[in-house]
């Protein structure tokens, strides 16, 4: 398991000439770490008397941001095996007429679970993005940065994913899917891009 590596050696297999792990892992791993940074933020400011009126929602973002953090890590490991399964389909035979269609299928079922792995990802990255916005002004001062580079760390796990999911929408041929999903990335975006607008503005304008 990926996840399992020191930083290390996933650096090291990371830019190794494997195909896996790629983007759509490292923007799994980049929200995971701007989920943990929300989480660390939310540590911070539990038990300050100065933030005793958002006590409940510090508390209740913390276990938003666990779940987030727990999730975004499990599909570092989850986009490597959706990739290797497009590759597995590649390599079936293609001898028969059977095996064509039944080869023809795995490789579009394959493309499909690596579209909708990344797609996870982006909307996960945003449940990261629209936490730290929620979170301004309601903890703990001094961790003020951590709380920007949460939502950047984020922002680059949502952009890194949806590049995942564009790169392989044109090999599948479910128009039907594929408009489905484009409509989906573009409010993910607009809405991510906006929430990490919001978290800069106003952690610059406090620094």
């Amino acid at each position: 398991m990926l996840v399992k590596m020191t930083l290390e050696e996933f650096g090291d297999v990371l830019g190794s000439d494997a195909p896996a792990p790629g983007g759509g892992s490292v923007a799994a791993l980049s929200g995971a770490l701007g989920a943990e940074l929300v989480a660390m933020v939310c540590r911070l400011s539990i038990g300050r008397k100065d933030l005793e009126a958002h006590a409940q929602e510090i508390k209740t973002g913390l276990l938003e941001a666990d779940g987030l953090a727990t999730g975004l890590m499990r599909r570092v490991d989850l986009d490597t095996e959706a990739f290797n399964s497009v590759m597995a389909a590649f390599k079936l035979p293609k001898t028969t007429d059977a095996e064509k269609q039944k080869r023809a299928e795995a490789i579009q079922t394959g493309y499909k679970d690596a579209v909708q792995s990344p797609l996870s990802i982006a909307r996960e990255c945003v449940s990261v993005l629209n936490l730290s916005k929620s979170l301004l002004g309601k903890t703990n001062p001094n961790a003020l940065s951590d709380l920007g580079v949460a939502a950047q760390q984020a922002y680059a796990g949502l952009e890194g994913a949806i590049m995942n999911v564009k790169i392989n929408l044109p090999s599948i041929k479910d128009e039907q899917f594929n408009s489905s999903t484009s409509g989906e990335v573009s409010q993910l975006l607009k809405y991510g891009r906006e929430a990490k607008d919001d978290v800069y503005n106003f952690v610059s304008e406090k620094l």
